[in-house]
Parts: C-alpha cells; sequence; structure tokens
C-alpha cells in the first residue's frame, strides 16, 4: 500500500508544536477545514487523512482545498481503507507537534476554538485531554433522537466527566502528547464503528495521566435512527473485544446490562423491542433515546462470549 502526501505551499515551514489531526471516510472535512485555518499559528499544523478515497470527487475537492491553503496542512491519502484506529495512527506517525489533537471530520467548532485548546495544553500536567462535545442541534426531525440520545450521553461538562475518569474519553476532540501516543496506540484489532476510542483511554491510563477540559466541540454529522441501530449492531464484535482485553469494564452500567440480558436470554427480543420503539414516531423522545440504549444492549449481549455470561 503506497500513501499519497499533497502539502499546502506553508506545510513543514515552521517548527511545529501543536498538530491537528482529521481522518475522514465520506465525510467533507473541509468546513472544519476552513474554520481551523482562521485559528491557526505558525505553530499549528493540520493533517487529514483520507481513508480509502469513497468518494473520489470529494477527495479531488479536499485535495484542492489543501493545495491553496495558507495554513500548514498535508493530506495523506490511502488507496484503501484501514479503518478508524489505523487512520488514526497514520496520522499520529505523520505529526510533528508535541501535542496532538484528534478531531471528526463532521465537528463544528466555535471561534477561539484552538486558543482554548493552547490554553490548556500550556497549563496542564496531564498527559492527555479530552475537550468534551457541545450539544448538536437537529437539522431534521430524523436527527431529533440522535441529537437526545447525545445530549444526555455525550455532553456532560468537564467536572462530571472526571469522576468518570478515562471511561469518559473519547478519541475526537481529543488532545495527547506524542510522547504518551508513542507508548499507546490505537488497537487495530478494531474492526468498523466503536469502542476503540475507550480501549485507547483505559489503555492510555496505565501509561500516563489523563485529564478533561471544557473545549467542546459539536458533531456536525447526526444521523437518524435506521443509521444508529445499523451502527450499534455491527459494534456488538467490538465491545466483546473491549471487555475481554479491559476486564474492569465490566462494572459499568452498559456491560452490565448487556450481561444481563445475556444471562436471562433476552438478546434477541431486545434488539426488537428496542428497533422497535426507537423507530415509533408516536413514542416519547425520552422512551426513543432507551429504545436505542437497550438495543445497544441487545447487540452486545449477541457477541459477548457465552464463558463469561
Amino acid at each position: 500500500m503506497t500513501l499519497q502526501m499533497t502539502r499546502s505551499p506553508s506545510a513543514d515551514t515552521h517548527a511545529v508544536a501543536l498538530s491537528v489531526l482529521i481522518p475522514f471516510y465520506g465525510d467533507d472535512p473541509r468546513p472544519l477545514l476552513d474554520a481551523l485555518s482562521r485559528q491557526t499559528d505558525p505553530q499549528t499544523e493540520i493533517i487529514l487523512f483520507d481513508d480509502g478515497v469513497p468518494n473520489p470527487a470529494l477527495s479531488d475537492r479536499v485535495k484542492d482545498a489543501v493545495l491553496g491553503a495558507r495554513a500548514a496542512i498535508k493530506l495523506i491519502t490511502s488507496p484503501d481503507n484501514l479503518g478508524r484506529s489505523a487512520a488514526r495512527n497514520q496520522l499520529g506517525d505523520a505529526a510533528q507537534g508535541a501535542w496532538l489533537l484528534f478531531l471528526d471530520a463532521d465537528m463544528e467548532i466555535e471561534p477561539g476554538f484552538l486558543a482554548r485548546w493552547r490554553h490548556h495544553l500550556a497549563e496542564t500536567a496531564c498527559d492527555a485531554l479530552f475537550g468534551g462535545y457541545a450539544p448538536s442541534a437537529p437539522r431534521s426531525a430524523e436527527e431529533t433522537v440522535h441529537a437526545a440520545l447525545a445530549h444526555a450521553s455525550d455532553a456532560p461538562d468537564a467536572a462530571t466527566r472526571s469522576a468518570l475518569g478515562a471511561a469518559a474519553v473519547c478519541s475526537s476532540n481529543l488532545a495527547v502528547r506524542a510522547s504518551l501516543f508513542a507508548q499507546c496506540r490505537f488497537d487495530e484489532g478494531y474492526t468498523g464503528w466503536g469502542w476503540e476510542d475507550v480501549d485507547w483511554a483505559l489503555s492510555a491510563a496505565r501509561h500516563g495521566e489523563l485529564g478533561h477540559v471544557d473545549a467542546p466541540a459539536a458533531h456536525g454529522g447526526l444521523q437518524d435512527v435506521s443509521m444508529l441501530l445499523d451502527k450499534f449492531d455491527r459494534a456488538g464484535a467490538n465491545f466483546a473485544r473491549l471487555l475481554s482485553r479491559h476486564p474492569d469494564y465490566e462494572s459499568r452500567p452498559g456491560a452490565q446490562l448487556a450481561r444481563k440480558v445475556q444471562a436471562t436470554g433476552l438478546a434477541r427480543p431486545a434488539r426488537m423491542m428496542g428497533e422497535t420503539l426507537a423507530k415509533a414516531a408516536w413514542a416519547p423522545l425520552k422512551l426513543r433515546v432507551l429504545a436505542l440504549k437497550l438495543y445497544r444492549a441487545g447487540a452486545a449481549a449477541r457477541d459477548l462470549p457465552r464463558e463469561r455470561a
């Protein structure tokens, strides 16, 4: 496999303190790239990773944007889809900064976002910091359930997340010292979507100190219920891998629910009931969010090893 590198005119012309790293697969990273470019300084680089070129026309437009950018930007293009973990590892390997800031391509940031991060990174003694998520606003009725789920699960402040420790760390809007990343990379045994970021955080906590700050970014890519159910269904095997690598995670509420569903033989009914209620437009929003969580538990219960139930 040969990776192609595209550089803006300003790339590799200054010493780098902060590397902003953005993998993408199908999502258009240019709105985020534009917002970041307005906030960079000479010690900041942006590196994009096009993971498999699923949309050649979009890839060409991103390449043109990089070539015409004033900020220090690089684009790595992979002809093959490597997956979420490998893409982040490739970005980390290409970065020159002492700090690596991982973002998702569909994220939306406010003015002053990078300045806030620079402040936190200058002040912290931690080896990694999670900045948190801002609540995402649905753009259509189909996105309201995902927005409610994200608001309930993904948007607590730093104080709330700190009480949960490494388990509340996600891989997007995550700043990591390059020295810690050299010791702890993303496990490429995870495939598809889900749980590789929790695995990384639990593993990294053995090598360094992880912390939480309020430097939120919003996820712009809200999805409809059917897409969420499909993701949760495919993530069951990854959840099983997480528990095999980190048995202590069994004490978390989601893991306990999955074990209870498995022990009672209700994995299939949980998925069926969860899917039906999550898709029911007549159901209250809170019930539809709970139904998504029930479906996720049923998918995990289906894929967990029986001998540990």
